[in-house]
């Protein structure tokens, strides 16, 4: 069967991804790019004696890319091997749109235009003038309307025609003299066998005029560099004097604009001038008063569904599992492989699919924010004011989320597209105290604080760690990126219903990743912290147990001297020889053996630290509220070493799963390095400024 490749291009929010959802027989493949995390979307299509595979391009705004999305969709354009290049374009914001997709006829490639959201320019009263676009741009138009379902099958037919047929004629011509300087660029590109082929060096010549630097380091190592180098420097004088312009850039861009929107005016009817939905809901929702309260009330709102509503399926995962693990221990003979299966392997197991419904919660929170054409308006009235701590607007959607879970916190940090911000955000998210962590507050409250203050008590820890995660992004940004926030581009797109289908798509993709990714990750490390924790048995301490327990009558003297062995047994584990180990570490802070080994535990999961603390004290199975536990932290912690344990949890590494997900969505590894390092850091020395200080004053 032959084959058709297909570049599927065009700025963001077109509706590439529903056109895709829209297409009939369609099989989906998604993966990453090769060497990036960026999303890669594969369609394959059988029709007409042709499998047509469809490549789903990251949203583009230009060539002149900027953002790491951008520059994987460039430089596939530019270097991979394909058919021809389906454009999809915005009917509602078509002269901006047609802007890259003049840059993409520069390319010289079979091409078709797709008009996407037909339905909306037609109900508003406009319409497109799809034979008087196809005349003009001299490419095949197609419109379409992927909610509707409208016109989408027409592209396969126009792919195969398009690949059948002669490339088109180049009906693109700028300025003459734009052209006459491109002409003698070409003209010295053609010296060069590289460039025999008179579309390409033209397609050359336009991208050194529109100052590429990546084209320009092409030509650098080539013979004919002295002498181009040479010309490109008058051509660009030339240019900049006539135009009065500062860049050569700016004159191919103002050209492009002026192109685009000759084109507009011939081929479309424009509907009539009315104060439309979109204009007066964003009178209400990016009012200067307003706006910021009805945000965080969304904000507030999504919360609530993403961990109220994730709580009960995780609850019944959680219970699910624990069961499993039961059902094995009854089936199997004690010994390695139960231990293995029941303590290990389905803990793990059940740990990554927990989160799973937080993060599809989550996600469809956001789609439904980016659908409907509110995420934009988030970002424009927030941008401002998260500025000023070195963040951009966006980033307060992943910090808010982070207090429920860090883990899809992390993964909604990729709204954020320049590649600086996202990891500054991603530094700093875990100071948003998860969920996770608030039974350890709870416990520690509750033991060395009166009940009356409980509540404000909570509330300063949180405030605190947020208001700490603000002031480091600052000194990251100070620091470590130093400059502004980077500018980010985002269209004011109308608003809209979201389609079902591709929500559903979207969210079935995010959870296939989550788990082919991050799952890996936390299924060893569980593996690793059980098998600390389970080995080396020590047959002496067992027996000597046994003996005792069977010399006492009462059940609960009996309870009491298994949880004593439990936890010498924890005590000479490898994970209680390291709690030895690195005790004096945290010495300093207050804190004995047990205390290191909780803290340590606690990477694994923020809860482990109170059911570790419940053994290592020979209390077994407890909680938070557990009375007999907080009796023996209350003997055995002084309160200035509560606070401290407060400071670290608060601040330090968040759990295995969340490290996971860093480690996941960031390729560098001075940054993975910097991650693992600085929070922990950090956390021991405001743990030991907070002891001394309390020890000053007497506590």
């Amino acid at each position: 069967m032959k084959k058709i490749r297909v570049a599927l291009a065009g700025q963001p929010n077109v509706g590439k991804s529903s056109i895709i959802n829209s297409i009939t027989g369609a099989r989906l493949h998604v993966g990453n790019f090769s060497g990036v995390t960026v999303e890669k979307k594969e369609v394959y299509i059988e029709r007409n004696g042709y499998e047509i595979e469809i490549i789903d391009l990251p949203g583009i705004y230009s060539l002149n890319a900027y953002t790491p999305e951008e520059q994987v969709a460039k430089k596939f354009l530019f270097e991979e091997d394909y058919d021809l290049i389906v454009n999809v374009v915005d009917a509602n914001t078509l002269s901006r749109n047609l802007i890259f997709t003049l840059q993409l006829m520069d390319m010289q490639k079979k091409m078709v235009l797709v008009v996407n959201m037909i339905d909306e320019v037609e109900k508003e009263g406009g319409s497109v003038d799809k034979a008087k676009l196809e005349e003009l741009l001299g490419i095949p138009v197609i419109l379409t309307s992927a909610k509707e379902g409208r016109g989408v099958d027409e592209i396969i037919t126009q792919i195969t025609r398009t690949h059948e047929g002669p490339k088109p004629k180049n009906k693109l011509f700028y300025d003459e003299r734009i052209e006459e300087q491109i002409g003698k660029i070409v003209k010295v590109l053609h010296k060069s066998p590289h460039f025999k082929d008179p579309d390409f060096a033209r397609f050359i010549a336009i991208r050194l005029l529109d100052r590429d630097e990546e084209i320009y380091k092409i030509i650098h190592d080539l013979p004919i560099f002295i002498e181009l180098h040479e010309l490109l420097g008058k051509v660009y004088r030339e240019l900049e004097l006539e135009f009065d312009e500062e860049t050569t850039a700016d004159i191919l861009s103002n050209e492009r604009y002026a192109l685009a929107k000759a084109l507009v005016m011939e081929a479309i009817k424009k509907p009539p001038r009315r104060v439309s939905l979109t204009d007066r809901l964003d009178k209400l929702l990016i009012h200067p008063i307003f706006g910021l309260p009805i945000f965080l009330f969304f904000m507030w709102l999504l919360f609530q569904l993403t961990f109220e509503m994730g709580s009960i399926p995780m609850d019944m995962i959680d219970a699910g599992f624990t069961e499993i693990s039961n059902i094995i221990k009854g089936v199997l003979p004690a010994g390695a492989i139960q231990s293995v299966l029941a303590d290990g392997v389905v803990p793990a197991v059940g740990s990554i699919i927990m989160f799973l419904p937080n993060i599809l919660i989550l996600f469809m929170g956001i789609n439904l924010l980016e659908q409907t054409g509110y995420m934009a308006r988030t970002a424009f009235l927030l941008d401002g004011f998260m500025k000023k701590f070195g963040l951009q607007g966006k980033a307060f959607i992943p910090l808010v989320s982070g207090f429920g879970c860090t883990v899809p916190a992390y993964m909604a940090a990729r709204t954020l597209k320049n590649p600086t911000d996202r990891i500054i955000t991603m530094l700093v998210l875990g100071f948003m105290s998860c969920s996770a962590r608030l039974p350890v507050y709870v416990l520690l409250i509750g033991a060395f604080f009166p009940t009356a203050h409980a509540g404000n008590i909570l509330f300063v820890i949180y405030l605190s760690g947020a208001v700490l995660g603000l002031v480091v992004a600052k000194i990251l940004r100070t620091v470590l990126f130093k400059g502004e926030p980077e500018p980010f581009v985002m269209e004011m797109p109308p608003y809209r219903f979201p389609s079902m289908k591709a929500l559903g798509m979207e969210l079935w993709i995010k959870s296939k990743l989550f788990i082919k990714k991050a799952g890996t990750f936390i299924a060893g490390a569980s593996m690793i912290i059980w098998f600390l924790s389970s080995y080396p048995h020590n047959a002496s301490i067992e027996e000597a147990f046994t003996q005792k327990i069977e010399a006492v009558q009462s059940a609960e003297a009996k309870q009491q001297l298994k949880n004593e062995m439990v936890a010498k047994e924890l005590e000479n584990s490898y994970l209680g020889r390291i709690g030895k180990a690195i005790e004096p570490v945290f010495e300093p802070l207050g804190f004995d053996w047990r205390m290191s080994v909780a803290t340590i535990a606690g990477l694994a999961a923020k809860e482990v630290v109170v059911s570790t603390l419940a053994t290592l004290y020979a209390v077994g199975d407890a909680d938070e509220s557990s009375s007999t536990l907080i009796e023996r932290l209350r003997e055995n912690v002084t309160f200035k070493a509560a606070i401290a344990l407060i400071v670290i949890i608060m601040i330090y590494s968040p759990c295995i799963a969340a490290m996971s997900t860093f480690w996941a969505e960031v390729p560098q590894w001075v940054w993975r390095g910097f991650y693992l390092v600085y929070p922990n850091v950090l956390a021991w020395l405001m743990a030991f400024g907070v002891y001394r200080i309390l020890g000053m004053m007497g506590y």
